[in-house]
């Protein structure tokens, strides 16, 4: 533990910066996206709506967000690499993002078309910022460090996040020690407590952060876009030999799926099942403060195990998780769950960031994450319409006229507990998948890739 604290005091400030914005921006992926606006939605802007409904509404909404980034974010990688520009895209997309959260507060009740909306601006803007984040580790981290620089990355997001989400708990239940009325005022709040924390804390990104010279000439940003548009179709061409890259996109395509999906469904699938807002609330805070030494200790995990076996881990674990879900029966269940995915969700996710830079030619990060941000929104599009579809699919086909409300209840919660299963299938292929990527072999195709483009 010691030894752990010297590495982490030993590390220069655009180590910090970089890792700080994890910090920053984990306040809108724990408060807004996994915790208060999947709760609000269903009480508060789709009110008195289907859940089955209001949880397909938020699927497609979840769902549209990773395709509009999907399609932006091998463009803009390239793009960055071209001109420089991964911060700037990064604080562009950040205070995008923490505008449109500011503007949750706003919307009134019943008003879930604004909601849907502002809310997937939103998503785009923590998403793109995200593909300019991920593409900046290889310009802070060394290569022997990077494992650990990104799970440093993941615990510091754990930790702000959680901190954040933790007074926004107890503004909810304690509104009148915040001077606030009532909860729905204190989550309203809420969502601007988040804006201000992602915007203020994204600074240290601003100043300690410095971002690599391009190996290519800077160009215009004219220039920036035709060229970036090129490299784009370029990429698809370098993965035809670079076999193991694309094999491992292909994997994580589909585990990092179900990753996401239960991030942005869980609280969703609790409120469907009829678990009360405080025990939802609790596993939340279960995950975030769970997750922050689980992170670093995975990424440790993975430099004195093996990288791949932690990520098999990971898999497996999330499988295992995926099944109690699918039994899920009362509050104690839940937050076991919760602390099942708080042990391996950071460290699955940086791990596979880190293991990703093993399979990369040397000073093409923003292009290829590019790619590999794509691969993880697409996954995002995929994860939440399959539940969405699984829930709609099986309550419409068992669900006949003269049933009693008794009967349509238990119909509709069989219904969530297929939604939820349908996920197991992604993590089973993946590790599939997964178990036919070969590093070393990685690693001379981009070699020898680098020795016939010179």
């Amino acid at each position: 533990m010691i030894a752990t604290l010297k590495r982490l005091f030993a590390f220069d400030k655009s180590v910090y910066g970089w890792a700080i914005y994890d910090w920053a921006n984990s306040a809108f992926a724990t408060t807004v996206m996994a915790g208060f606006f999947p709760l609000f939605y269903k009480q508060y802007w789709s009110y008195g709506a289907d859940v089955n409904l209001s949880t397909a509404q938020l699927g497609l909404g979840n769902s549209l967000g990773g395709l509009i980034v999907a399609a932006m974010a091998p463009i803009l990688g390239a793009i960055a690499d071209r001109s420089s520009a991964k911060k700037k895209f990064l604080l562009f997309f950040a205070y995008l993002g923490a505008l449109m959260t500011a503007g949750l507060f706003l919307i009134q009740k019943g008003d879930w078309q604004l909601a849907i909306m502002a809310y997937v601006v939103g998503v785009v803007g923590f998403s793109g910022a995200n593909t300019f984040y991920d593409a900046l580790l290889p310009d802070v981290a060394k290569k022997n460090d990077v494992d650990y620089i990104s799970g440093f990355g993941y615990a510091l997001g754990y930790l702000g996040g959680g901190l954040l989400f933790l007074v926004n708990v107890l503004m909810t239940l304690y509104p009148q020690e915040f001077g606030l009325a009532d909860a729905a005022e204190a989550v309203r709040f809420s969502f601007l407590t988040v804006a201000l924390w992602w915007g203020g804390f994204t600074l240290f990104m601003i100043f300690w952060v410095n971002e690599e010279a391009p190996t290519v000439q800077k160009a215009s940003k004219t220039s920036a876009i035709r060229e970036g548009w090129q490299q784009f179709v370029n990429t698809f061409r370098k993965i035809r030999y670079l076999k193991n890259t694309g094999l491992f996109l292909c994997a994580y395509w589909l585990y990092i799926d179900g990753v996401h999906t239960i991030i942005r469904m869980a609280v969703d699938y609790g409120l469907s099942l009829g678990f009360k807002d405080t025990h939802l609330i609790i596993s939340l805070l279960l995950v975030q403060f769970v997750g922050f030494p689980a992170s670093i200790i995975y990424a440790k995990l993975g430099q004195k195990w093996d990288v791949r076996k932690a990520i098999f881990l990971g898999i497996l674990m999330y499988m295992l998780i995926t099944i109690g879900g699918i039994f899920l029966s009362n509050a104690s269940h839940f937050f076991l769950l919760a602390i099942g995915i708080g042990l391996v969700q950071g460290g699955i996710q940086a791990l596979s960031r880190s293991y990703f830079t093993r399979l990369i030619p040397n000073r093409q990060s923003g292009e290829f994450f590019g790619f590999y941000n794509m691969v993880g929104k697409f996954a995002v599009i995929f994860g939440p319409l399959l539940v969405a579809g699984v829930g709609l699919l099986v309550k419409q086909i068992l669900i006949e006229p003269g049933l009693s409300p008794e009967e349509t209840n238990a119909i509709s919660n069989l219904a969530s507990r297929w939604s939820i299963g349908s996920i197991l299938i992604l993590f089973l292929i993946g590790g599939i998948l997964f178990s036919f990527v070969n590093e070393e072999e990685g690693k001379a195709e981009i070699l020898k890739y680098e020795q016939n483009t010179k």
